[in-house]
């Protein structure tokens, strides 16, 4: 958060940044509700890097969607005009086990419930992606030891990399696919999304976040039948 907050002031940019602990969604909404009214706030837009933010509960794996869905619940009993989720990295969840013709066949979905809103990408030569290069530079430089593997695969998709991009040994495992569908945000709105969640009420009235990882387990193990994962057909 320093850092990021640093990197904003060094380019004259707004550059206060508000970190709230990984909690249970009571305290998370808390937290979102006080951030709210002290703004006045009229939109909260929650980014994911990644896609687990799109996934229901029912399919073949969920990756990492803890502190994610989390988020959505909390927003979701809000009262602010506007509430949407983005998604920018689409592919890199496949590292945990997503399955992203999945993905894709959840924001038709949301297309056909009017919830999907479309999709705008980073052209890697605008300002906006070399200022987003550059603060993600900055993030690994100041922890090198554990930097993030979704920023760093959605940078190096914004300078044009493509394939098994390595830039740390976190990743030694498996191989990534770095491309260019990971500089589009895909967008959705929020409460349609949350309507979506198979289990999001399972999660309504936690404090902690070991609460909402037990919870999670806990319907997936009671999970009849999950969809059966698919390759892309072309």
């Amino acid at each position: 958060m320093i850092t990021l907050a640093q990197c904003l002031a060094a380019q004259e940019l707004p550059s206060t940044v508000y970190a709230i602990l990984p909690r249970g969604v009571q305290p998370l909404r808390a937290a979102y509700r006080h951030l709210v009214e002290r703004l006045d706030l009229d939109a909260v837009v929650l980014v994911d890097g990644g896609t687990d933010i799109l996934l229901r509960g029912d399919e073949s794996d969920l990756g990492t969607p803890v502190d994610d869905i989390t988020s959505l619940a909390a927003v979701a009993e809000l009262d602010v005009p506007v509430n949407l989720v983005t998604s920018l990295g689409f592919g890199i969840d496949a590292y945990d086990g997503v399955n992203h013709v999945e993905v894709l066949e959840n924001l038709a979905a949301l297309e056909r419930d009017g919830g999907y809103l479309g999709a705008l990408s980073i052209p890697g030569s605008s300002r906006e992606a070399a200022l987003y290069r550059d603060a993600v530079a900055d993030a690994q430089a100041a922890t090198p030891d554990r930097p993030s593997i979704v920023q760093g695969q959605i940078a190096a998709a914004t300078s044009g990399a493509f394939g098994d991009v390595r830039f740390t040994r976190r990743t030694t495992g498996g191989d990534l696919f770095v491309n260019p569908l990971m500089a589009i945000y895909f967008t959705v709105d929020l409460d349609k999304l949350a309507a979506r969640c198979l289990y999001l009420d399972r999660i309504e009235n936690t404090i902690g976040r070991r609460q909402i990882i037990t919870r999670i387990q806990s319907f997936r193990d009671e999970l009849l039948s999950a969809r059966i994962p698919r390759a892309f057909p072309h």
